[in-house]
């Protein structure tokens, strides 16, 4: 981030409260990055990002003109700030989706894409905030079995191929055949019921040789 910002800033004069207006936006660029998709059902193209913790909802910012051609003389100071903050989304957008595009040609083998995964879509002039999601629908593998364009399904409803070197992968994919069933917590026993010997009471006197057993244990503790 750092890097980006200091190539976008560069030694640019700016006043405090437009600084701090950059700053502000490259950190709502950083919390908007896609983490994991929100749920397993195939229609739902919403991902959980980092505003979700700090909002309760994905991060949005008002369109704007396109300022990154424009020489900066030509801008007024929202403007430059604007210009600024384009220019450092143009540069993180692409180096992000660089990072989860990752092949290692010849040396390893990877999992080839799934039906039903979410990703992102490589897009160039994106405006600020907006990532391009969708869900593979269908997958394309080639002679030797290894899949090298997939057909995605977009918010809109179309369904377009795209190759695998222009699908990213979110960050964190679950599986949902992989998640862990219900927790299967302690037995709880009713009060009539009786114990092992028969007797209604046993239930009762088990549990307070534990409850003592537990007081005896915190009270060493505590000591």
């Amino acid at each position: 981030m750092k890097h980006h910002l200091r190539r976008v800033i560069g030694n640019a004069f700016l006043p405090r409260e437009i600084f701090s207006t950059i700053l502000a936006q490259v950190e709502s660029c950083l919390n908007s990055r896609p983490i994991t998709p929100l749920s397993s059902d195939p229609n739902d193209l919403q991902a959980l990002t980092p505003g979700h913790f700090l909002i309760g909802r994905p991060l949005d910012a008002l369109p704007d003109p396109d300022y990154t051609s424009l020489p900066e003389n030509r801008l007024r100071l929202w403007e430059r700030a604007q210009r600024h903050t384009q220019h450092f989304w143009q540069r993180w957008h692409r180096e992000y989706l660089t990072t989860l595009q990752q092949r290692y040609k010849w040396s390893s083998v990877t999992r080839n894409l799934a039906v039903g995964s979410m990703v992102m879509i490589q897009e160039e002039s994106l405006p600020v905030l907006k990532w391009s999601l969708g869900r593979v629908v269908d997958i394309h593998p080639g002679a030797d079995g290894m899949v090298r364009v997939a057909s995605v399904r977009l918010p809109s409803g179309t369904v377009t191929k795209r190759a695998i070197s222009k699908l990213c992968i979110l960050p964190i994919e679950v599986d949902p055949a992989l998640l862990p069933g219900p927790c299967a917590g302690p037995s709880v026993t009713p009060a009539n019921s009786t114990g092992p010997t028969g007797d209604p009471g046993s239930h009762s006197a088990s549990a307070g040789a534990a409850g003592t057993t537990i007081d005896a244990v915190s009270s060493e503790d505590e000591e």
